[in-house]
């Protein structure tokens, strides 16, 4: 156990809750994607004190991006004294709006409790923060370390990540030979490793109608009721069958351990963006958005195939029924082994800071570790770090300032692993 590094991370808790608040106060709300220029321009200046190299890369022409919001990513980069391998700390900057039901100023980040509450503090610029902390911790313990050390402020995560995480990686910023390992500090639990995320489908359906008076709607022909019947389709035979689907992955909450789809929006006829009185129309369309996420053991064509035979026997059986589907997005689910070294080195570091073994999950959801995989094809990947995840997104959102500095130490020992190959035996 090397106690002067958990030392020097226990007397500067101080600068790691001050250093939380401040990120907090940065309202990188997404969307539309603001204050990412002076939050990424913060983070770059602190670790350039530290020596580290810092680059701003926009992700030009991603979604959302535009000279008022654009989607600027900082990546620092600290060359070690010999070759050796480099550690990637990846943290997202961006964070979803407060929304109602707040006690406080969401970007406040006010400290009370042992905790810093605020929108983004676990969720995750408290993990940021420990992963920034950690590292300032193990070089001024090991000024001549091997290799290299990144620590990445990225965006645009909270909406897919296109402007961050995959505009890096589709640049070379997350592939062998830059990089060897990656942790991203999602907030996962603290004696956690989380190992990847199950497989997502998004789409959209439309069902076609005639626009007729209202008066008369037997003249036309109503999208809407066609939805429904989809809707009816899916109740009967689609959500039964994916209750039954179960994985060997270790996902949490139990309950995510088998197929979901969420309808995620229904639109159809007159839409609520006009003033007066709707007009009487039959409508002609109406479209629904989907959700689908499945398990390691379901195959993405028979995913898709669920919902489109259904749909096809809809057009055979229904009269005048016909539709549109398109694909939003996908990926597919992923599992970092075990073995992987970035995981023995985080394991590793559990151990010495908990004295007990982590345990190893899956995220019911994707984060930016799919890009990482997809298309930086490195796969030494996981997401480690402190806060719970049931506390992201809701009001009055916090973290642990004693998590914090666990974490911190984890990470740490875990760093100290991969660029000198010193792990404690299990």
């Amino acid at each position: 156990m090397d106690d002067g590094l958990f030392k020097t991370i226990e007397d500067r808790v101080s600068e790691l809750t001050a250093l939380t608040v401040d990120l907090i106060r940065f309202p990188t709300i997404n969307p539309p994607g603001e204050a990412y220029v002076p939050c990424a321009e913060y983070i770059a200046g602190r670790l350039r004190k530290r020596g580290f190299q810092t680059e701003f890369v926009r992700g030009d022409g991603t979604p959302g991006d535009s000279d008022r919001y654009p989607r600027t990513n900082i990546v620092a980069r600290l060359e070690g004294r010999t070759p050796g391998k480099t550690v990637h700390f990846n943290s997202h900057i961006d964070v979803v709006d407060s929304g109602l039901g707040w006690s406080m100023d969401p970007f406040e980040g006010i400290v009370r409790d042992g905790k810093v509450f605020g929108r983004g503090a676990c969720d995750m610029k408290g993990g940021l923060a420990a992963s920034i902390v950690a590292v300032e911790a193990f070089i001024d313990h090991y000024p001549d370390f091997p290799g290299a050390i990144e620590i990445s402020g990225t965006v645009d995560e909270e909406s897919g990540g296109f402007g961050g995480v995959a505009y890096l990686a589709q640049k070379g910023y997350f592939s062998k030979p830059r990089v060897d390992h990656v942790i991203i500090p999602e907030p996962r639990n603290k004696d956690r490793i989380c190992l990847g995320h199950r497989g997502v489908w998004w789409a959209e359906i439309e069902t076609k109608g005639e626009v007729a008076h209202g008066s008369m709607p037997f003249l036309g022909d109503c999208a809407v009721r066609h939805m429904g019947a989809v809707l009816n389709a899916f109740e009967r035979d689609l959500f039964p069958a994916l209750e039954q689907k179960r994985t060997s992955m270790p996902v949490v909450p139990d309950g995510a351990k088998r197929s979901t789809m969420n309808i995620n929006a229904i639109r159809g006829g007159q839409y609520d963006d006009f003033t007066g009185l709707p007009s009487p129309n039959v409508p002609d369309s109406c479209s629904m958005t989907i959700d689908r996420r499945f398990l390691l053991e379901e195959d993405i064509e028979e995913v898709k195939a669920e919902v489109t035979d259904i749909l096809e026997r809809l057009k055979r059986d229904r009269s005048d029924f016909d539709y549109e589907i398109s694909d939003i997005m996908e990926v597919l689910p992923l599992m970092t082994d075990r073995d992987a070294p970035v995981v023995q080195a985080v394991a590793d570091g559990i151990r010495q800071v908990f004295n007990k073994d982590p345990e190893y999950v899956i995220s019911p959801g994707t984060y930016d570790q799919k890009h990482i995989a997809r298309i930086g094809h490195l796969h030494d990947c996981i997401a480690y770090g402190p806060g719970i995840l049931d506390l992201a997104h809701r009001p009055d959102e916090w973290i642990g300032i004693d998590d914090m500095v666990e974490s911190a130490k984890v990470m740490a020992v875990g760093l100290k692993a991969l660029l000198t190959g010193a792990a404690q035996a299990a």
